[in-house]
């Protein structure tokens, strides 16, 4: 089995690790179970390109399970759990191809090595295993069903591919499902991101500024945590509607250039580039955070920070960079831009990717069954498998809803019935 991981050593830790993640994950246990005994993947080819995360080998083990031939590699060169990956190597034979900290060079080959399988179907986080595959790869294409996509930003990138008819086969936005960006993006991205904050620079968050770039599933969510531990939010928007709904959940809402002088932690989660800009840096408070969690370290204009301050960062604690600007301004930014969550903690708890993924594993299977009828662009998550997971869901943590009566579905279906 050809991979590529730091320690082999490390997989007795990383096995713990993937063993605890799974006590959150019923859903995903269910799902293992039947696919363990019915095989719906059995044959298929799966090359994933995911952050490489004890709640993710939970994932891969249940392809697995299903009969699909998985390798893994990352999404973001220092998303990976280094543990994790040698345990997923070591203990459950899963191709990885990931290694925390990897230059650019080694992310790409390891993208390669995971499109070296011939896949049926890929799985992404940010596009781009399939980005690679359409450019560089592309005799590989015609061997490929369907694929999925986990993130924001990588639906994003797909559907402008579809939109220029670019994209060679169908994907499921996995990211779309309401039991995914309404929970995931929320929750744990809300959770997460502060927790890596935290992490890196052990400030207390109570008392201070906190600017949310974007007000997006995502930054509600930190927007909301940020507030939870005593931060007094500010909002930044493009889109009326979102900055009109951040004014009504409480929070001030202004452009970024009157909020970089307020701010004393600064955190974007909004898929584009340049969201905090040179002119931006030149009024920043001394000692401001700036810190990223949207998938791709292209939101702060790090390049431009780097000129600015002329020198090369001090690292004072992992993961913090100090920058200092011609007027003796500090400025700290963490995780080099990239997710402040994955880089710098642990990622999402394993309770609300026990949503995500399940939702990972059945359009994996959807996808293998309904390949031939679908046309080659971006699909939402079929509601019924929306909703059977969000049942699922319930029925692990021990709540019950209502049901309907027979006159209630009646009534709701006429029109005859008025005041």
């Amino acid at each position: 089995m050809d991979y590529d991981v730091r320690d082999l050593d490390l997989a007795p830790a990383g096995r713990r690790r993937i063993e605890w993640a799974a006590r959150e994950m019923p859903v995903l246990e269910l799902i293992r179970d039947r696919f363990a005994e019915e095989k719906p993947l059995s044959g298929a080819r799966l090359s994933a390109c995911l952050h490489i995360t004890t709640e993710t080998a939970n994932l891969a083990r249940t392809l697995q399970a299903g009969g699909a031939d998985v390798v893994l590699t990352a999404s973001n060169p220092l998303s990976t759990q280094d543990d994790v990956a040698a345990a997923l190597v070591s203990y459950y034979e899963i191709p990885v191809f990931a290694i925390k900290g990897e230059d650019n060079d080694t992310y790409y080959a390891h993208i390669h090595a995971a499109l070296d399988l011939e896949p049926h179907i890929t799985m992404d986080d940010g596009a781009d295993l399939v980005s690679t595959l359409h450019t560089d790869r592309t005799e590989l294409m015609e061997k490929v069903v369907g694929g999925t996509e986990e993130t924001t930003t990588g639906v994003i990138r797909l559907r402008a591919m579809a939109n220029q008819g670019a994209l060679g086969y169908p994907i499921v936005a996995v990211n779309d499902a309401m039991t995914k960006h309404l929970f995931d993006n929320r929750y744990g991205t809300g959770q997460s991101t502060l927790d890596g904050v935290v992490r890196a620079t052990n400030v207390l968050v109570a008392g201070k500024t906190v600017v949310v770039a974007g007000y997006g599933w995502c930054s509600r969510g930190i927007a909301m945590r940020a507030e939870g531990l005593g931060g007094n939010v500010i909002v930044t928007e493009i889109d009326p509607l979102r900055a009109l709904e951040a004014v009504m959940d409480g929070y001030r809402v202004m452009p970024m250039a009157e909020a970089a002088p307020q701010g004393d932690i600064f955190i974007t989660s909004t898929g584009d580039i340049n969201v905090i800009d040179i002119h931006h840096f030149e009024v920043m408070k001394d000692g401001a955070i700036v810190a990223n969690s949207g998938h791709f370290n292209v939101e702060i204009n790090i390049p431009g920070l780097e000129e600015m301050a002329g020198e090369e960062p001090r690292r004072v604690r992992p993961f913090v960079d100090e920058y200092v600007l011609p007027d003796g301004r500090h400025v700290y930014l963490l995780a080099e831009g990239r997710l402040v969550n994955l880089a710098a903690a642990e990622g999402h708890p394993s309770a609300v990717m026990d949503m995500s993924f399940a939702n990972q594993s059945l359009c994996a299977e959807y996808m293998l069954n309904h390949a031939e009828e679908l046309e080659n662009t971006v699909y939402d998550v079929p509601e019924e498998i929306d909703e059977h997971i969000a049942k699922l869901k319930l029925e692990s943590m021990g709540i019950k809803i209502d049901v309907l009566t027979e006159e209630q579905e009646r009534y709701l279906a006429s029109w005859q019935a008025g005041t």
